[in-house]
C-alpha cells in the first residue's frame, strides 16, 4: 500500500524512491491514484521532476495495481502505467474510491467484508456477490490488506504515534491498520509523551517502522 490523496498529496516520495530502487519483481501496489504525476506534474513545483506509481511499473518491480483513479482522461503523453496496459504488460484493477477505502478500512478493523450499492448495475458487479436487504441491491466487497505500508505523516514520536496534516489524511491513516508491516516517513520525531493524545492520528500499535526526512527536502 502507498498513501497519499493524489499528486504529492501526502504520499511517502522519498519510501516510493527508495522501493523503486529495490531488485523485485511482481509486486501489487495497492493505492488511491496512479500516473497522474510524472507525465501531467499535477501537485508538484515546476522545478522538480515528479514522482508517483507509475515508477514502479518503469523499473520493472510491479506488475499490478489496485486503484480508484489511474489515469486523467486525454492524457498526453501517457503515464507509464497507461502505456504497459495497453501493452498488455500489467494488470490494472479499478475500484471505486469510497469502496477502496473502506475495504482497506474494513482490513484494519478485521471486518472481513461488507455490502455496499455502490457499483450495482455497472461493471462493478460483474462476478460479484449480491443481496437484497430492504428490497434494495448491494454487492459484497472483501476487506483488502497488504504485506506492507508505506505512508506519510508530519510527526511521530518515539513510540510511533502519528499526526498528519492535509490530505495526507485521506488514505495514510487507514493503510497503516491494513498492513503486516507499515513504514512512516516524516516530517518530525519527537519524544515520547510530548505529543497531545487528543490530537494523535494513527496509534503506534500500527507502526513498525519510522524514517525521519531530511531537513529542508526538496520533495514535497
Amino acid at each position: 500500500m502507498i498513501g497519499g490523496f493524489g499528486g504529492s498529496g501526502g504520499q511517502p516520495t522519498r519510501l516510493m524512491l527508495a522501493l523503486s530502487k529495490k531488485k523485485l519483481k511482481g509486486l501489487t501496489i495497492i493505492g488511491n491514484v496512479a500516473g497522474i504525476s510524472e507525465t501531467t506534474g499535477y501537485g508538484w513545483p515546476k522545478n522538480i521532476k515528479p514522482v508517483d506509481q507509475g515508477i514502479f511499473f518503469r523499473t520493472g518491480i510491479a506488475d499490478k495495481i489496485i486503484c480508484s483513479f489511474p489515469v486523467p482522461a486525454s492524457q498526453n503523453p501517457k503515464s507509464p502505467i497507461e502505456n504497459f496496459w495497453h501493452n498488455n504488460k500489467n494488470s490494472v484493477e479499478i475500484i471505486p474510491q469510497g469502496t477502496l477505502i473502506e475495504k482497506i478500512r474494513c482490513a484494519g478493523a478485521g471486518i472481513p467484508a461488507f455490502y455496499t450499492s455502490t457499483g450495482v448495475g455497472t461493471i462493478i458487479e460483474n462476478n460479484k456477490e449480491t443481496k437484497f436487504i430492504n428490497n434494495k441491491k448491494y454487492i459484497l466487497e472483501y476487506a483488502l490488506s497488504a504485506d506492507y505500508a508505506l505512508i506519510r505523516a508530519s510527526v511521530a514520536d518515539e513510540n510511533g504515534n502519528l499526526q498528519f496534516r492535509g490530505t495526507s489524511r485521506a488514505f495514510n491513516p487507514a493503510m497503516a491498520t491494513a498492513a503486516k508491516i507499515t513504514i512512516v516517513e516524516v516530517d518530525e520525531i519527537v519524544k515520547a509523551g510530548s505529543l497531545d493524545p487528543n490530537n494523535i492520528h494513527t496509534l503506534g500499535i500500527h507502526v513498525n517502522r519510522i524514517i525521519k526526512r531530511r531537513k529542508n527536502d526538496i520533495y514535497p
